[in-house]
């Protein structure tokens, strides 16, 4: 394995906690700044917008320059982002960090997919994307809920703060160990970059990362509440609780990876259905803990498993212009971030309580897989028949 993987993985590491613990300091940072549930809960959706705009135009931006500068660049603005979250004296300040940060993330993601992707063999493509966002999930499994719980007894402040040291780390980390790629970065125009978006397929699977990761959002976003006021956990319990989630995570980011590099399609069209039905079933099961707690590995799992391959089918119809359709995938990962927290905050506010999220996530996710088969069936159509076979496999 490249070495230049695991400093990606660290960098995806720190990005990936500072998107993800805030759900588990939701009601201290809503005490700390004497905002409810929903305005709190605007975090993470002005964060996840925040990424689609940095996806897109600081991507397009850096379109013309070397990859490794881009990615330094844009771990200090991560950094600084988080530093002005940590002294945010009131909730305007801490939104103006997340902004600032969020700004990094989709460019991060989207440019060092191309970057983790070029380190490898065509056939491996998906497993090194899987590797770099291998960081995003230890950052669930172990991050989020020490992060969590490093917020409940020290402030949520805290964390931040730590976060901004995993930032520095992961500066000095790619800096040291990404090295130049093997494939040339030179003269790629942004029309060329554009011109990308001329497939509908990107589009179609634009919409379909928008509405599986919404699914999965609308039902997480608000989980600390539906544990402990729905399922009766204690507050204490939520971030081992979060350690079974990230375990998901973990497990179906690796298996969703090594299908994804046999079978694109196939592998998106059973993680996303398994993904309805859990949430149908988490919806329905809210109040036992024992169901909860195998519930949360399983959304995590099939959730997750998503990633790779949303990541390589893009690129894949992408062509020979990658970069910017990776970015306004990860955008589109934080669009459905938005879309599921603002829905779920919907369904609070309308006095449909904790479980709503889910049922509204649920109803999300089979959106998602509806509009993956008329994907599936457009490119079948499509395709030579001697490549029917391969069943959409990317070796782009």
């Amino acid at each position: 394995m490249p070495l230049g993987l695991i400093a990606l993985a660290i960098g995806a590491f720190g990005i990936g906690l500072t998107e993800f613990v805030i759900m588990g300091l939701l009601p201290e940072v809503a005490a700390d700044f004497g905002v409810t549930e929903a305005t709190a809960g605007w975090l993470i959706s002005g964060y996840a917008l925040s990424v689609v705009v940095g996806a897109l135009l600081l991507t397009a931006a850096t379109t013309r320059l070397p990859r490794k500068p881009v990615l330094l660049g844009l771990l200090v603005l991560f950094i600084a982002g988080n530093v002005l979250t940590a002294l945010s004296p009131d909730y305007g300040v801490a939104m103006a960090g997340r902004i600032v940060a969020a700004l990094a993330h989709g460019a991060f993601f989207g440019i060092g997919s191309v970057v983790a992707a070029d380190l490898v063999a065509p056939e491996k493509k998906a497993r090194a994307i899987a590797i770099m966002f291998t960081g995003l999930t230890a950052a669930n499994v172990f991050g989020v809920p020490f992060g969590t719980f490093l917020g409940q007894q020290f402030g949520w402040r805290s964390t931040f703060w730590v976060i901004s040291v995993i930032g520095v780390v992961a500066l000095v980390g790619i800096a040291a160990l990404v090295r130049a790629p093997r494939s040339s970065e030179a003269a790629v125009s942004l029309r060329r970059e554009l011109s990308a978006f001329r497939s509908g397929q990107v589009w179609l699977s634009l919409l379909v990362t928008i509405l599986a990761y919404g699914g999965m959002f609308g039902a997480f976003t608000y989980i600390a509440y539906t544990l402990t006021s729905v399922t009766g956990f204690a507050s204490a319990a939520v971030p081992w609780l979060l350690v079974l989630f990230g375990l998901g995570l973990v497990a179906g980011n690796a298996i969703g990876g090594r299908l994804a590099d046999r079978s694109v399609d196939r592998t998106l069209v059973g993680f996303i259905a398994a993904l309805a039905v859990v949430l149908v079933a988490f919806a329905l099961l809210a109040w036992s803990q024992p169901a909860t707690m195998v519930i949360l590995v399983l959304m995590g799992g099939f959730g997750f498993g998503t990633v790779p391959g949303l990541q390589s089918r893009i690129m894949h119809y992408a062509g020979g212009a990658p970069t910017l359709a990776s970015g306004a995938n990860i955008g589109a990962f934080n669009v459905g971030n938005a879309l599921g927290a603002w829905a779920g905050g919907v369904g609070i506010s309308a006095g449909l309580g904790y479980v709503s999220p889910i049922w509204i996530g649920a109803a999300l996710t089979t959106s998602a897989l509806g509009v993956m088969l008329v994907a599936v069936f457009l490119a079948a159509r499509t395709r030579p028949r001697t490549d029917t076979a391969s069943f959409a496999t990317v070796t782009a």
